[in-house]
């Protein structure tokens, strides 16, 4: 299947590593001309290099970070200038550090729900009307399967993460008509560094191994185990293609069957 990328502009964030670098790379498989953005500078020029090695699409690379609060003009700025256009959003951002409900403290969460929730929505904002413009974009938000089905100690990414998905299912209402598809892609258990943190952290709670726990999440995923990068990437990259025009306000899983609703 041809994805239809070829010559298309994508941002895409937090992408020096883990599922971010897994978009980037098959979206650049399939033609497309990459910005890859995050605060770790070696780790973008290493991965920036790969993906140009490789021959297809493109790849740059600006160090960025969703804490600060120039993030949306400076990055807009750069992207526009560095790309041409962003014809692809891919908002991707890090999760907080786990904790129950009754652990999250003001301060915390309003710093965190700026990064996670309002600077996307902004950076969202800033670059979606060059998109309805030309009646063509893609925008794709990665969350966590918590919004579906809240991961225990995972209080602050299930709660913040949750406000993206009546932002997407609006946001892909009002620009339906103009070319723009507004997805959201969930990861179950793919394994990244992220996915070993989480492990570790779970087995210093429980008083496990990181065996035991890995070996316990693996028996509740229908398919037996955790997901490749380069699984999910995938899905990211058909979500962004032009054969998915007619797929919009959706949320979609990557999860090997784990969340349990229907």
């Amino acid at each position: 299947m041809d994805f239809g990328l070829k010559g298309k502009a994508a941002l895409v964030l937090a992408s020096s590593k883990g599922l971010g670098l897994g978009i980037a790379e098959a979206l650049a498989a399939e033609g497309a001309s990459v910005l890859l953005t995050g605060r770790d500078e070696a780790a973008l020029a290493a991965a920036t290099d790969a993906i140009n090695a490789r021959g297809a699409g493109k790849a740059q690379w600006v160090a960025s970070d969703l804490s600060n609060p120039a993030f949306v003009d400076t990055l807009a700025a750069e992207a526009e200038t560095r790309l041409g256009r962003v014809d692809i959003l891919v908002n991707n951002t890090g999760g907080p550090a786990p904790g129950t409900s009754t652990m999250m403290d003001e301060e915390t969460l309003t710093a965190q729900a700026q990064a996670m929730v309002f600077r996307v929505i902004a950076l969202t904002n800033r670059l979606l009307p060059a998109m309805v413009a030309t009646g063509w974009g893609r925008v794709l938000t990665c969350a966590s399967s918590g919004v579906l089905q809240p991961i225990p100690n995972l209080a602050m990414s299930n709660t913040l993460r949750s406000a993206l998905v009546g932002w997407n299912k609006t946001l892909a209402n009002e620009v339906a008509a103009d070319g723009v598809t507004c997805n959201m892609l969930l990861p179950g258990r793919i394994h990244t560094a992220r996915t070993d943190q989480l492990d570790a952290a779970a087995a210093k709670r429980t008083g496990k191994t990181i065996d035991e726990v890995r070996a316990a999440s693996r028996a509740a995923i229908p398919a037996g185990r955790y997901g490749k990068v380069a699984e999910f990437g995938a899905v990211a990259a058909f979500l962004c293609s032009e054969p998915a025009g007619y797929v919009t306000g959706s949320v979609i899983r990557c999860d090997g069957g784990s969340i349990k609703s229907v």
